[in-house]
This record gives C-alpha cells, structure tokens and sequence, in this order.
C-alpha cells in the first residue's frame, strides 16, 4: 500500500509539470520496492559447480536450489566453473567474500587434488563445511560371461595369479582409482589398475572383455545388471544399497574397514559466520527430506548422506589423511 501511495505522489508531481522531482520519486520508490524484496528473499546466494552442466553435482545444486527457491522464495543461482580437475570452483571460493552467499559443490576432489597438484587452496583450512548430502556408491562388476560369482571368487583368483588380473575404472589420479589401491592393500592381491576417462569407456571395456572387472559408479552399471550383461560382486559403500539391498558390501565380504565412495557435499569460505552456516545447512537438509528431491537424485543415483558442521569437517579430515596415505603408498602421480 505504501508503494502505491508513493506512485500516486509521483503521478500528482507529473501533472504539476515537475519532471526531474518525479524521476527522482520514481527512483526513491523502486529502491524502496527492492529494499523490501531483498528483506523478504535475502540476498541472492551462488553456488559454484566444479563440472560442467548435466553431471551428478550440477543435478544435485539444481534440484535443491529450486526447491529451497519454492520453499523460502530465497533466490540462488547455479554457476558452473569446470577446470583444473574442479580445483578453479574452489580456489573461487575460498577467496569469496565470508558471507555464505558464494558457496560450492565439493566431493572427494577438493581432498584429492591438493595431494596431487599445487593449488590455492587447503580442504581443511580454506573452508568452512556445510553439510555432506550424498553419496554415489561405487561397485565392483564383472561381464556375465565371467567365471567370478563373488567378490571372494575375484580374489581368490588374484591372489593365485597375482599381477594378471585388470581392473578398469575412471583415473588415473581418482577418487575410483584411490579406492582399488585401497582394496588391493586390503585384500593384500597385486591387480593391474588399468585407467579410463569415464565411467562409461570402463564399462564398455567390460562388456568386451577387454578387462576382468570394473570399479565404478552404480549409476553407470545398474541398466547393464538388470538386462543380464553384467554380474554386481559387492558394493565399496560402507552400506549396502538401497536399490540393491542383496549385494554385500567388501567390508562384510571379509574385510572389515574398507568403505570408498564418490561423496558430494557443500563448502563455504573459511571465516563464514556459525549463523550463516546454520541457516544454510537447514534449508539444505529440509530440501534433501522432499519426496520429490529424493526421486530425482535417486534416478542419477545419488542417496542421501547428510552429515553437517563438525561431523562434515571430521569427515574431510579423515578422508585426507586416508587419501595421502593411499597416494604415497601406491606412488599415485598426475601428469
């Protein structure tokens, strides 16, 4: 009401012939109109994506951003930055401003690459954690051809041929590629770690039995499973799956601790106010419970993994000391 009054005291100075006075009552009314636009919405926050448009991170910022829009009219917009193995979007962040309105999609990257490459930025240091969201589980598969039922059937083949089995999964330099050494000093069994730009040319490899088995994400393998071209072994989750409740994890297969997975959660600068973070973290976590979030995720195959504040940081830390033990043993390098 105030706004159209102030318009009618703009129409009556037009009538009375005085234009500057009126395009300066113009002025004063739309500040005024965006004023109480951004009081009601708050201001417009950004989240950068390390990939380009169309991958599980990006689907992840999109869904949730336009639910929070339709449940707190907050306005955020999705800016994807790819580049330098994710490493641009976080160095991005950690030298925005600390006011929680430029935050990031991080995942196992933003703990890996400072490992592997000179960047400007530290996991731990140079950010402050929202929340974790969720998690794309990886698997162990085989072509359906193969003799191998079970993981322990993988196993035990590589540990009576040892340095002949081929393994394929995304890498070098990867969150999978991490997970197999991992799994070959757990289940102590040399295999041939034999890399792939995606997860796609590694299934692919595997329908043509070019490679014994794969290492990759569920979501790539899933359709192949169903129409019997491929065999699930187990899963790396600490967890069994959701959709595939029957297939173990390695962990219970025998070797209790090993867990890897492709994680996906939310990072703002350093210095970012607790109240901030809290209010972040609410409207990110009531956006993963909406039946309709949870559908969409679970159709690119990303399940829900929340963990926030000192439980998320706690989760990173360890994940870094994990990864440079990993990467030092197996003299994992980039080129």
């Amino acid at each position: 009401m105030d706004g159209l009054n102030a318009l009618g005291r703009v129409m009556r100075t037009l009538r009375r012939g005085s234009l500057y006075l009126a395009l300066g009552a113009v002025f004063a009314v739309l500040a005024t109109l965006a004023d109480a636009a951004i009081a009601q919405s708050g201001p417009l926050v950004r989240i950068i994506v390390p990939f380009p448009p169309g991958g599980s991170a990006d689907v992840l910022a999109r869904v949730l951003s336009q639910q929070i829009e339709k449940t707190t009219k907050q306005t955020i917009i999705v800016e994807n930055r790819p580049g330098a193995g994710a490493s641009i979007a976080y160095e991005v962040t950690a030298r925005a401003v600390p006011d929680g309105n430029t935050i990031v999609v991080a995942s196992n990257s933003v703990v890996i690459n400072p490992l592997l490459r000179k960047v400007n930025f530290d996991p731990v240091n140079s950010f402050a954690p929202i929340c974790n969201l969720v998690a794309s589980p990886l698997v162990f598969v085989v072509s359906s051809a193969s003799p191998y039922k079970t993981i322990g059937d993988l196993i035990g083949t590589a540990k009576a041929k040892p340095g002949t089995m081929t393994v394929a999964a995304l890498g070098p330099a990867t969150t999978q590629h991490i997970a197999f050494e991992s799994f070959k000093r757990a289940t102590m069994t040399d295999m041939i770690f034999v890399p792939y730009s995606g997860g796609a040319p590694a299934v692919n490899a595997l329908l043509g039995q070019h490679v014994d088995a794969a290492l990759v994400n569920y979501s790539e393998t899933v359709e192949q499973i169903k129409a019997g071209k491929l065999r699930a072994l187990a899963t790396a989750s600490a967890n069994r799956l959701k959709p595939a409740p029957e297939l173990p994890t390695v962990a219970e297969s025998g070797y209790p601790g090993y867990a890897a997975e492709v994680w996906l959660g939310l990072l703002a600068p350093a210095a970012t106010p607790g109240d901030r973070l809290t209010q972040l973290a609410e409207w990110f976590v009531v956006a993963m419970k909406s039946p309709e979030v949870d559908a969409k995720l679970e159709s690119v195959g990303l399940y829900p993994a929340v963990r926030c504040g000192n439980d998320f940081a706690n989760f990173i830390k360890a994940r870094a000391d994990d990864y440079a033990r990993i990467i030092r043993d197996a003299n994992i390098k980039v080129d």
